[in-house]
């Protein structure tokens, strides 16, 4: 079957926009998947961290920093495969379904390790300051975003 130009324009068309939505989407959610800069402000600024608390949750934020960059990386390269795919088949085909499946693995593997990341703040926590802790998480988590 052969494309007329038009077609051609159209289903390329579609694939850039399916793909910029693609984008936009994966941004958002790694904006959203780390531990909201308001929760680390939270922490550090109205639960009396000791000094040494301080210390501890410096290099657990080192850390998920790190690990957060690399699973960053990971899923701007399955939006890539993404992209790759829809420009290639110029339909929801085999290896359309496959990258999409990826995709969403990475988005997965992003939002555990920043799940992670919180409970590992928490351990470092008291149990009065984990109460105030965990009622801001709640809080963050359940928010209408629209308020």
């Amino acid at each position: 079957m052969k494309l007329r130009t038009w077609q051609t324009v159209l289903l390329l068309a579609i694939a850039a926009a399916v793909g910029s939505l693609s984008a936009i989407a994966a941004n958002w959610l790694i904006s959203e998947s780390k531990a909201p800069a308001g929760l680390h402000a939270f922490v550090h600024e109205e639960l009396d961290l000791s000094p040494a608390q301080e210390q501890k949750l410096d290099r657990l934020e080192e850390r998920f920093a790190v690990e957060q960059r690399r699973l960053e990386l990971e899923l701007r390269s399955a939006n890539a495969q993404l992209a790759e795919a829809m420009e290639s088949e110029h339909r929801y085909g085999p290896g359309v379904g496959i990258a999409i499946d990826r995709v969403h693995t990475r988005m997965g593997d992003l939002q555990k390790a920043t799940v992670r990341h919180v409970f590992a703040m928490r351990d470092l926590l008291n149990p009065r300051q984990q109460s105030a802790f965990d009622h801001e998480v709640t809080n963050a988590l359940t928010a209408d975003p629209s308020d």
